[in-house]
């Protein structure tokens, strides 16, 4: 009987708190105790109370955040805030235990209190910065409980941090205040909490607005579409704006071709650089993109005002709040049928070395293998999953795993390295990286199943090489079931295990000894993506190959007129050559001998002879015989009859050698 009595008595409660705030909120421009002029104010109420004894260390710890109490605000109008206050009645023993902290729509966060209070029991405050004493003096028992009518609230306090903080920024969106309980024991129930914002009178500010549209909602794949921004700054607004700036980062499907109209257009970062808007002016921009996406893929655009040089009076710049008036959206649906691609033949001028899986094994479930590969050396493969991989029966178990079930179309089947996985965010991805024992000129493979399925996953595959640490970047070829923008493929079609629709081929046209595949999803994966897969098939590279190019240099040190100042190449003149031998292939070239017949007019000067891996480190004495030591530190040189000989055992890829020495004209 005890306890019908309470919840008949929490429920009165709540009603009379609720027509309290009715009545409240039909006092438009009231200022609050403490303002120093009227100014609107704005209330908002959370009556939602809590569990009996919900706050408390076990349940509503302090860290991590997400652990807190917390009691939201939703915020519709739009306005710059100049005050901010919060009432809060809430029960709890022990008040030192209890932190509060309040979160704008922003992400700016305020701590109210910090473990202050001593013994004292129960919340029943207003916070205000404008209040006559800190909450560290809140130290007298208070009110709280379920029957207890707010506000006013017994009591005002400073916050442990200036609510000044929120001063300035659009009221718009959802605040949210955080309770926590940092100590054993004692525990707390919440009631009700106010949100006053007060609205700043504004009179340097702009009114600025965005629009956007598109010339076709429903273009057909693989044609150009434009898009126009028009940016305005209301005839109405006081001032003008500078530092405009408006931010359209074109999503996957589209790719940018061209922009043109006022300001100027970054497509890497979507950022429109506007300038100066005046009262009553407008800029446009007309963006020209070709339609990547498949039939019947809705893709979607926003545009938002990002930067400003004066407050706007009914938006705040990149606060991503679609309800304001500086930002935009539209969306088309691709329409027709896409063709695959025509991949570049791979022309190699030495032939090709295929690594074959067919040819190889693959321990399911191993993340890492290396594989002797003839003309290449060791072919070393390391894959890295943020993720979790899958077993599945039908395709191999234990992923990754050698598989033929996936088969890009190929007929009799063959073997790929599958990839099947379990990502917990659009943002993970799986890389795989091949490690090459010797660069090689060009390569060519095939990525079969680049696809998607609607609420399950967006493959997204992006590959990248490098050669001596210098990215590469590939062609990437589409298939059906995909499109391609730069060195990534999306997957916006279903492709079905037997079908070519999902290949994608990655064609590299210049040297690499390594190559990274980052596999993961994009915009059309939900935000925990299911299950989902993709094979790599083999890899054909060109066979490596050593090209030694031979660069002479001369230099006059000397000569009998001017001695070493401006010297001229005349009898009796002084002249350093050095001889400059570069691998410019792919392969370490072996063996490399270079001769120089000596000019008749040049006598060559004894002891001159220095080798090194260029001219200017060219300072390694060399004897002028063929043998000893000296030919193989690395390099070796001499002269006879002559003839200078430059000899290296073996020269690397973009590794030189050079020889230097002297002589006079005769």
């Amino acid at each position: 009987m005890d306890r019908v009595l309470k919840a008949q008595q929490s429920l009165i409660a709540a009603l009379l708190r609720l027509a309290v705030l009715l009545c409240l909120m039909a006092i438009a421009g009231t200022a609050l105790p403490g303002r120093a002029q009227a100014q609107t104010v704005n209330r908002y109420t959370n009556t939602t109370d809590s569990a009996n004894n919900a706050i408390n260390d076990t349940a509503t710890p302090c860290t991590p955040e997400t652990s807190r109490f917390s009691r939201t605000f939703s915020v519709g109008s739009s306005f710059i805030v100049s005050d901010v206050n919060i009432g809060v009645l809430m029960a709890h023993t022990w008040r030192a235990d209890v932190q509060m902290f309040l979160v704008s729509p922003s992400g700016t966060r305020v701590q109210l209190t910090t473990g202050l209070g001593g013994n004292a029991d129960n919340f029943n405050l207003t916070f205000d910065d404008e209040a006559g004493s800190g909450i560290s003096g809140y130290t007298a028992n208070a009110t709280a409980a379920a029957s207890t009518v707010v506000p006013p609230y017994a009591a005002s306090y400073r916050p442990t941090s200036a609510l000044s903080a929120f001063d300035g920024q659009n009221a718009a969106g959802t605040w949210r205040l955080e309770i926590c309980d940092a100590a054993a024991q004692d525990s707390g129930t919440f009631f009700q909490a106010d949100l006053y914002l007060t609205q700043a009178v504004l009179s340097n500010f702009a009114d600025l607005s965005l629009a956007m549209s598109v010339s076709n909602t429903a273009p057909v794949s693989g044609s150009n579409i434009s898009i126009t921004m028009t940016v305005a700054n209301a005839p109405s607004s006081p001032n003008a704006a500078s530092g405009v700036v408006v931010r359209n980062l074109l999503p996957a499907g589209l790719s940018f071709v061209s922009a043109s109209g006022s300001g100027t257009y970054n497509p890497a970062t979507g950022d429109w650089t506007v300038g100066t808007l005046a009262p009553g002016q407008n800029a446009a921009l007309t963006i020209s993109a070709t339609v990547l996406a498949a039939n019947g893929t809705g893709i979607s655009l926003t545009g938002e005002i990002i930067g400003s040089s004066i407050a706007d009076i009914d938006s705040t710049p990149n606060n991503g709040i679609s309800g304001e008036d500086d930002q935009a959206s539209t969306s088309i649906t691709a329409t027709g049928s896409r063709s695959a691609g025509t991949a570049p033949i791979l022309t190699c001028t030495a032939g090709t070395i295929v690594f074959d899986w067919d040819a190889q094994s693959w321990s399911a479930g191993s993340t890492s293998n290396s594989y002797n590969l003839p003309g290449i050396g060791q072919v070393a493969f390391t894959i890295a999953n943020p993720g979790t991989f899958l077993s599945n029966a039908t395709y191999g178990g234990q992923s990754p795993t050698r598989q033929s079930v996936v088969t890009g179309g190929l007929a009799p089947a063959q073997s790929s390295l599958m990839q099947l996985v379990d990502l917990a965010s659009t943002s993970q991805t799986v890389d795989t990286t091949i490690t090459l024992g010797t660069a090689v000129p060009k390569a060519q493979f095939t990525i079969f199943d680049v696809d998607y399925f609607a609420g399950q996953f967006a493959d997204r595959v992006t590959v990248s090489g490098y050669y001596n640490g210098v990215l590469v970047t590939p062609v990437l070829t589409n298939g059906i079931s995909n499109y391609v923008s730069g060195n990534s493929a999306f997957g916006d079609a279903l492709s079905a295990d037997s079908e070519a629709n999902g290949n994608v081929v990655v064609t590299f046209n210049d040297p690499i000894d390594t190559i990274v595949i980052q596999y993961g999803n994009h915009g059309l994966a939900p935000a925990n993506p299911g299950q989902q897969a993709v094979t790599l098939h083999d890899i054909t590279f060109c066979r490596p190959v050593g090209t030694i190019s031979a660069t002479k240099l001369s230099t006059v040190l000397s000569d009998p007129v001017n001695g070493g100042s401006y010297p001229k190449a005349i009898p009796g003149a002084l002249i350093e050559y050095c001889i400059l031998l570069t691998n410019t292939g792919s392969a370490t070239a072996t063996s490399v001998t270079a001769t120089d017949v000596l000019p008749a007019n040049f006598t060559y000067l004894a002891g001159s002879l220095t080798s090194g891996t260029n001219c200017a480190s060219a300072t390694t004495i060399e004897d002028e015989n063929a043998t000893g030591a000296d030919e193989n530190d690395p390099f070796g040189a001499s002269i006879s009859a002559g003839t200078l000989t430059a000899t290296a055992s073996s020269l690397g890829a973009s590794a030189s050698f050079a020889i230097k020495f002297r002589g006079t004209l005769n």
